[in-house]
C-alpha cells in the first residue's frame, strides 16, 4: 500500500467508504460521484497503478464479473458496463456502472453527468448488494 494513495487509505479504513465487497485481494465500494445508482469501483488491495499490472489478470476480471452479476440481480439495470479509464486516481480500478432505461446516459456513459444519492440511499444500495453476495 502507498501512504499518499486515496484508494489505499480507503482499504485501510482511514477514509470512509460504502464497501460492498472485500476478499484477500480486492476491495469494492460505491463511487462517491456515481454516474448511476450502484456505480462501483473494484480495486486490488495491492497498490498498482494500472489494471494491466495485476496478476493473475483473469482473477481481477472474474471478480468484476461476480460483482457485475450481483449488481444486475439486485438493481435490475439493462446492463452493467465495465470501464477502465486508467486516469484520475493512480491506483488500478475498474468501474462497474449500471445502465438503466431512461437514465441520463441515453447515448453512452457521460462522465460529466453524475447523480446524487438521497439521504440513506447509498447505504441501502450497498447493503442490498453486500447481502446478495453472501
Amino acid at each position: 500500500m502507498k501512504n499518499d494513495c486515496i484508494f489505499c487509505k480507503i482499504i485501510k479504513g482511514e477514509i470512509p467508504s460504502s464497501k460492498i465487497y472485500e476478499d484477500e485481494n480486492f476491495f469494492a465500494f460505491l463511487d462517491i460521484n456515481p454516474l448511476n445508482h450502484g456505480h462501483t469501483l473494484l480495486i486490488p488491495k495491492k497498490h498498482l497503478e494500472w489494471v494491466n499490472d495485476y496478476e493473475p489478470f483473469g482473477e481481477y476480471w472474474e471478480t468484476a464479473r461476480k460483482l457485475s452479476k450481483t449488481i444486475q440481480k439486485v438493481l435490475n439495470p439493462l446492463v452493467v458496463s465495465y470501464v477502465v479509464y486508467g486516469l484520475g486516481v493512480p491506483h488500478a480500478h475498474i468501474h462497474l456502472i449500471p445502465k438503466f432505461e431512461g437514465d441520463q446516459h441515453p447515448k453512452g456513459l457521460n462522465p460529466e453527468k453524475t447523480i446524487k444519492y438521497k439521504e440513506g440511499e447509498k447505504e441501502k444500495i450497498a447493503k442490498k448488494i453486500t447481502s446478495a453476495l453472501q
